[in-house]
């Protein structure tokens, strides 16, 4: 349950992610670094405070699973930013939110699960809900493509990231957040340097004031809280509660940007909710279809 709750809030902490990048004066890249680097020192100053030591022999050991998930961090962060600066925050989550699919699709063929057909139906209603909420909230002109070939983009390195830190043994937390968060910065300053360069002594004081907060709620607290639940839960558990946290992004944007809901918008959070709680419910003698 533990597990559980902390996904859970860590996908209502990402749902607001998308208001925040819109705001912020610097390019999706450069917001990831400073995110990374923002949280990491964040959750290192905790972990000293409470005298925590890093085991460097297992931190070695899984290196390799380590250096991919960051390397997917990195990835994830870069193209969903942009999605966010490219198109409308519901195309954008329309576009991301293919990520659970690709989890639902890959969990048995990587994670040896077996495949859950009440849990397929629900993801199916999942889709339909967050359908009804974004089919409204489309551009009056233009398809902005650009943005949801990103968000699709996103939306694969956030089920590489998913199904790597499945692999990762014997770390605990925060040591895994805080070790992913450094790479991820380490790998960004390159990228950053030999493309758009760095920008943060230009920015005002609100995209700074952002910037803080967005490094230490979502890249700090909130990937301790995502690293923490995504080892115990099941693949197709993390794909369905994946779903709050568009319905967290839109939810967010009505009542700060002030888009509004339609009755059809509320009809779709409702079946993405039920289908979310229902999923988490269901019995596990529920039909199974093997491999």
């Amino acid at each position: 349950m533990r597990e559980k709750l902390s996904f859970i809030i860590s996908m209502i902490i990402f749902g607001a992610v998308g208001v925040f990048a819109k705001y912020i004066s610097l390019s999706s890249s450069e917001i990831a670094l400073w995110m990374s680097l923002i949280g990491s020192s964040f959750l290192l100053l905790i972990f000293l405070y409470n005298k925590g030591s890093f085991v460097w022999k297992t931190v070695l050991q899984n290196k390799w699973p380590l250096i991919l998930s960051s390397l997917a961090l990195s990835g994830n962060w870069i193209f969903l930013f942009q999605a966010y600066k490219e198109t409308t925050i519901a195309n954008a989550a329309l576009s991301y939110y293919s990520a659970p699919i690709l989890v639902i699709l890959l969990s048995p063929v990587i994670l040896k699960e077996r495949f859950s057909f009440t849990k397929i139906i629900y993801v199916c209603i999942a889709i339909v809900g967050l359908f009804f909420i974004v089919q409204n909230q489309a551009p009056d002109q233009g398809e902005h493509y650009t943005g949801i070939y990103y968000g699709l983009v996103a939306a694969c390195f956030y089920t590489l990231l998913t199904f790597t830190n499945k692999f990762i043994d014997g770390m605990k937390e925060p040591e895994n957040t805080i070790i992913q968060l450094i790479l991820a910065a380490v790998f960004l300053i390159p990228y950053i340097y030999g493309t758009n360069g760095f920008h943060l002594m230009q920015i005002d004081r609100t995209s700074l004031v952002l910037l803080i907060m967005l490094g230490i709620l979502h890249a700090g607290i909130g990937f301790y809280l995502f690293f923490l639940g995504i080892r115990k839960l099941k693949g197709q558990s993390i794909a369905i509660l994946s779903y709050i946290d568009p319905l967290t992004s839109l939810v967010i944007s009505t009542t700060i940007i002030g888009e509004k809901m339609t009755s059809l918008q509320i009809f779709g959070a409702l079946l993405l909710l039920g289908s979310s709680f229902l999923s988490e419910r269901s019995k596990t003698n529920s039909p199974h279809f093997n491999k």
